[in-house]
């Protein structure tokens, strides 16, 4: 890293919008832009982005930054990029087009595709290679369905145009004006069609899914760099690209958890808890997910994920779409005014239920209101439902990896919720420890593209320079907790055994 080289650029490309940060030296990010995207549901059960938004929302917000800083494509040592996982691109490499919209990890339109796998009995070989269970929440069946269903692949096909990946091989091709095709091994390792054992895509999984290997990226370590941008309406200069993470395993890393044990949750619109398992990977059993953490220094990490569809969704939900607040500040007072939940509880199974439940098919709820319910009691509600969801999360973790969790760090955007954080520690019964830093997933893929570019020699000195936490302590008596926890179970179960 040149001395003129004073900056990380990076690129946190969600699944509700995209932020840009500027990062320094000491890891301290000095400025930050961020733009929304549109969420597309063209039906129940759908979700879409448009790519080319996408895309231009990422170039507004890396000019922001350098607008707010006045700095040039000469001081930028790297740009660095973290991202929705599972959401399926595909698009026409010859211009630069894509052909459908990007499938967002959400989308439930494959899960007769998944279903009917399963009925075939291929569960157990996805499984044993792919570390994944068979379900619409993967990019495999979404790249199949686009193949499937729109009228002009099949000719870009035969004349070799098609392209297809994950959000960030999508922007890594659009950032370096086309000329690299790449992955990391973490986004690989949620397509259901990478082989986490090899490293390498499985061809006995793209013939099942249907999906020509030929389509897909060249799978790189998370620290390496995977090209130079090429854009010429971004910078004047070419600055490498490196430190490419899905957001979620970006957190894990951000955090520190570099010992196995160690485990985060994000609270994203969905919520991942993930938790290092070391440098082997370990079978979690049905309903957990065996993922690659990250390829850092010439050795691979893995994790056990466990996975929760809708969470801070839900918030945003009673906030669209029910009009019960209009800002995070009048959403707490409205919750705190409240002793107890009084028997109310939301199942946000907007897109199915996630871990331990796995039931696509599962519609949301709320259930045991009464005449005196009122808006703050379904927000209450709302929240409450994410922390019982993390605990389900880690209690079936526990039960299933014969691996104790050595402790749960948080981040994201519903972790900056007070009241949340302290009833998660209330009804885990454990403490809760909070990231006083908001952009976990960015600063991941920042460490490792500073470890790409040598700011950063190893793992022990991004540990030893960063300390940036708060804890919670649980204040709730057990009985309670245990009363609460009960009547969310119950009310789950309301809903699977319609």
């Amino acid at each position: 890293m040149e001395a003129k080289q004073k900056y990380i650029l990076a690129v946190d490309q969600s699944t509700s919008g995209t932020k840009a940060l500027l990062v320094d030296r000491q890891g301290e990010v000095t400025a930050r832009s961020s733009l929304e995207h549109r969420q597309i549901y063209p039906q129940p059960g759908w979700v879409e982005h448009d790519p080319l938004e996408i895309y231009e929302n990422v170039k507004a917000c890396i000019r922001e930054v350098l607008r707010q800083t006045n700095v040039t494509a000469a001081e930028l040592a790297v740009l660095t990029v973290t991202n929705q996982r599972e959401t399926a691109v595909m698009w026409d490499s010859v211009t630069g087009r894509p052909v459908y919209n990007a499938i967002v990890w959400q989308c439930q339109r494959t899960a007769e595709t998944c279903e009917r796998l399963k009925d075939e009995g291929h569960e157990k070989r996805v499984r044993s290679k792919t570390g994944l269970l068979l379900d619409p929440y993967f990019s495999a069946a979404k790249f199949k369905w686009i193949l499937d269903h729109v009228e002009e692949v099949p000719l870009l096909l035969q004349e070799g145009r098609l392209l297809a990946g994950t959000m960030d091989s999508w922007l890594v091709w659009k950032l370096t004006g086309g000329k690299v095709h790449a992955t990391d091994y973490t986004n690989a390792s949620r397509t259901s069609l990478f082989n986490i054992h090899t490293l390498q895509w499985d061809e006995e999984m793209t013939a099942l899914f249907g999906v020509p290997a030929s389509l897909l990226p060249e799978v790189k370590a998370s620290d390496a760099v995977v090209g130079y941008t090429g854009d010429d309406s971004l910078f004047a200069l070419p600055v490498p690209i490196a430190g490419i993470i899905g957001d979620s395993q970006g957190a894990l890393f951000g955090h520190l958890c570099f010992e196995p044990g160690t485990a985060k949750a994000t609270y994203g619109t969905g919520t991942s808890v993930l938790m290092n398992v070391g440098e082997k990977p370990v079978d979690g059993g049905e309903g957990l997910v065996t993922a690659i953490a990250w390829g850092a220094g010439g050795k691979v990490t893995y994790a056990l994920e466990a996975v929760i569809r809708s969470s801070g969704d839900s918030i945003k939900w009673t906030r669209d779409n029910l009009g019960l607040f209009s800002t995070f500040e009048e959403m707490q007072q409205l919750v705190g005014g409240l002793s107890s939940n009084e028997g109310v509880y939301l199942i946000p199974a907007f897109v199915g239920l996630g871990v331990p439940y796995w039931e696509p098919s599962a519609r949301a709820a709320i259930v045991g209101m009464n005449r005196g319910t009122g808006k703050a009691h379904i927000l209450r509600a709302a929240l409450e439902s994410i922390a019982y969801q993390v605990r389900d999360a880690v209690e079936f973790m526990e039960e299933r990896s014969a691996m104790p969790l050595r402790g749960l760090r948080t981040d994201g955007g519903a972790s900056s919720n007070p009241w949340l954080m302290q009833f998660q520690a209330d009804i885990l019964g454990h403490a809760v420890t909070r990231s006083t830093c908001p952009e976990l997933s960015a600063m991941g893929s920042v460490y490792l593209g500073g470890m790409a570019i040598g700011l950063w020699p190893d793992l022990q000195q991004i540990a030893a320079d960063k300390e940036f936490y708060e804890t919670f302590q649980p204040a709730m008596n057990e009985q309670l907790r245990e009363s609460n926890y009960s009547g969310w179970k119950n009310a789950v179960r309301s809903i699977i055994n319609q």
